[in-house]
C-alpha cells in the first residue's frame, strides 16, 4: 500500500498481488487486528494504519545507527576479544541492532532482532540511567513492570533507581548474570545532540573470563563517542 497515493480496494491489491480476493481479505483482516491497516468502510478502501507508521519510523531511527555503528562495534571487539553489540531502547524493552560475535566465545541471546529487559542488561541500564528520571519512573511505575530472566536484578522502582544511582554515579552501566547465568556485561550510552540516549554499546564476556572493566570503560567510551559524531555529522 506505501507506493499507492491513498487508499485502495481489496481487488486492486488482489490484482497487483495476484491472488485471490479471498485471501487478501483474510490478510487484511488480521492486520486490521493488529493496527497496520485501517479499513475505510464507506470508501470500500484499505490504508496504511498506525503500527505500520510506527514501523516505518521505528526502521528510519534505526537502520542508519546499524549502518554506522556497525564498525564500530566490529573494531570493539577486535580491541577486546569479546562479543559486542549496539541496542536502542523499545518501550522496556532493548532492541539489538548490531551483534558481533568475537570468535571462540559462546553464542549469546542478544542477536539482531532480540528483545530483553532494558532494566536486566548493561545497555538498557546505559539508556535508562541516562535518561529523565520522571521518563523512567513512566517505564516502570510499580513491580508488575519488571519482567525476570534469572531470578536476579531489580524487581521494584525503588531497586531500580538505586541500580541507576550507581550507575550515575560510576559512568558504566553492568549486569551480572541477570541476562545469562554465567556472563557478565558492561555498556555506555551513545548519547544523540540533544543528550538523549540514542542507543547503548555493550560487551559480554563469560565469568570465567575475568576483563579489565577500566580498560573495558575506556574503549566503550571512545566507540560511543564516535558513534554519537557519526549519527550527529559532526
Amino acid at each position: 500500500m506505501s507506493w499507492q497515493r491513498g487508499p485502495v480496494a481489496a481487488s486492486t491489491i488482489a490484482t497487483q498481488l495476484g491472488i485471490p480476493r479471498s485471501t487478501v481479505y483474510h490478510l487484511l483482516t488480521t492486520l486490521l487486528e493488529h493496527r497496520f491497516v485501517v479499513h475505510l468502510r464507506g470508501e470500500r478502501r484499505w490504508g496504511l494504519g498506525t503500527a505500520a507508521f510506527e514501523l516505518a519510523g521505528g526502521y528510519a531511527r534505526q537502520e542508519p545507527l546499524a549502518r554506522v555503528g556497525h564498525q564500530v562495534v566490529a573494531d570493539l571487539v577486535d580491541q577486546v576479544g569479546e562479543s559486542a553489540h549496539l541496542a536502542v531502547m523499545s518501550g522496556r524493552d532493548v532492541l539489538y541492532i548490531v551483534d558481533e560475535r568475537a570468535p571462540r566465545r559462546p553464542v549469546l541471546v542478544a542477536d539482531v532482532g532480540v528483545r530483553l529487559p532494558a532494566h536486566l542488561t548493561a545497555s538498557g541500564r546505559a539508556m535508562l540511567a541516562a535518561m529523565p528520571q520522571k521518563q523512567v519512573r513512566a517505564l516502570y511505575p510499580d513491580a508488575s513492570s519488571f519482567a525476570d530472566r534469572t531470578g536476579r536484578g531489580p524487581k521494584k522502582p525503588r531497586e531500580l533507581r538505586s541500580v541507576l544511582d550507581e550507575i550515575r554515579s560510576g559512568g558504566l552501566a553492568s549486569e551480572n548474570g541477570e541476562v545469562s547465568v554465567g556472563m557478565r556485561s558492561v555498556g555506555m550510552p551513545v548519547l544523540d545532540h540533544a543528550g538523549w540516549p540514542a542507543a547503548a554499546i555493550a560487551v559480554t564476556w563469560s565469568e570465567d573470563r575475568p576483563q579489565d572493566e577500566d580498560r573495558m570503560r575506556g574503549l566503550l567510551e571512545v566507540a560511543a563517542a564516535e558513534i554519537r559524531r557519526r549519527i550527529s555529522g559532526s
